[in-house]
């Protein structure tokens, strides 16, 4: 049988940006709006669709430079192609934005191709799972006590079975925070608090003390990612019961080896907006793997979907408040929980979102 190809004839890309439902912040950044960049790539009368969440200038990187890149080559040959634009991007300052144009096209180039083949991409990728288990991710900084209760407590009430809230802006008022979450979800609802690297060692052991009082059992960066000394120092001295975790801001698998190898975390977090898509996403999923830690994905669930259900360490995912939002207003596809998972359409092909162009439209920046 000879070889199919389907050459990439066009490679798009679009910036939005859409503003908050109300300001926001958490323990080191404050923002009013995100920014979600879309690609479309075209090849063999297909038109695949990616995204990723960062600066407008990622949307000149991709349909510059990788468009470059892409324009000719198989669309099939998505670990070759994944290969070509992490090369041409050597002398760019690789990890950082171009990292996240070179995610949203490598998970475009995977809705392509299961749009080319009719078949969804989490099956291509090859599932261990039909759904994965999610869990409720804001309770911002900015948020007032009665804002925090409803939000928090809204998840509870969905059955959603864990919630996260942000700390770290002001450690003497978190435990204040926390105590109103826990009475807003409830005692049998997961706790869990994410600090952005607001706090320093010091104050993160004493914090950790109070949280364990009210049941908080994950601590998502205690002190700065970069700090993977003090990651490790917390991690050992942490109350029982309670995970340190982090790698969010992973742009490579390389990042998520030096976080393994320095044991800084219990569970490992990695964003295919960010870490070369859902190729590199199912690189730390190995990396997780060989090293028995588990592995929770960070924000745009609905992007997440396929390769969560793929990933061997998966264990949830993040139903981040700002990207849930987005992806309900403007993806059409987008997924809804039910028993606190999520599930991808198995009969839609490819990764089973489109843009809704019409509604996008009044958001449009680059």
């Amino acid at each position: 049988m000879p070889k199919k190809e389907a050459p990439v004839s066009a490679v798009r890309a679009v910036a939005y940006e859409i503003p908050t439902d109300a300001p926001e912040s958490d323990g080191t950044l404050k923002w009013n709006s995100t920014t979600m960049v879309t690609v479309e790539i075209e090849a063999g009368g297909k038109t695949g669709f990616g995204l990723t969440y960062a600066h407008k200038t990622t949307a000149d990187l991709i349909a510059g430079k990788l468009a470059e890149v892409l324009e000719g080559r198989d669309a099939f040959a998505i670990r070759a192609n994944w290969h070509a634009m992490l090369a041409a991007c050597r002398n760019l300052g690789r990890p950082g934005v171009a990292s996240c144009a070179i995610s949203a096209c490598d998970v475009g180039l995977h809705d392509l191709v299961g749009k080319l083949l009719d078949e969804p991409t989490a099956r291509l990728l090859g599932p261990c799972r039909e759904s994965v288990s999610i869990y409720g991710s804001g309770g911002f900084t900015s948020y007032d006590d009665a804002r925090l209760e409803v939000q928090l407590g809204g998840w509870a009430e969905a059955g959603i079975g864990s919630v996260k809230m942000k700390v770290g802006r002001d450690a003497a008022a978190d435990p204040h925070r926390v105590s109103v979450a826990r009475k807003a979800v409830g005692d049998e609802t997961r706790l869990m608090v994410d600090a952005n690297g607001g706090y320093d060692r010091k104050q993160a052991l004493k914090l950790a003390e109070d949280f364990a009082g009210q049941g908080v059992v994950w601590f998502e960066e205690p002190v700065s990612s970069d700090d993977l000394e003090g990651l490790r120092l917390l991690r050992d001295r942490m109350p029982a019961g309670m995970e340190v975790t982090a790698g969010e801001y992973g742009y490579d698998d390389f990042y998520f080896r030096r976080m393994i190898g320095a044991g800084a975390v219990d569970v490992l977090q990695a964003d295919a907006t960010r870490c070369l898509g859902f190729t590199g996403y199912l690189l730390a999923d190995a990396l997780a793997h060989s090293a028995n830690l588990p592995l929770s994905s960070h924000c745009a669930p609905a992007l997440h979907l396929p390769c969560a259900v793929a990933a061997l360490r998966q264990r949830h995912m993040e139903w981040f408040h700002d990207h849930v939002r987005i992806e309900a207003m403007l993806l059409d596809g987008a997924p809804e929980p039910a028993g606190g998972r999520i599930a991808p359409d198995w009969s839609r092909p490819g990764i089973g979102l489109a843009l809704k162009a019409a509604d996008a439209e009044p958001y449009r920046i680059a």
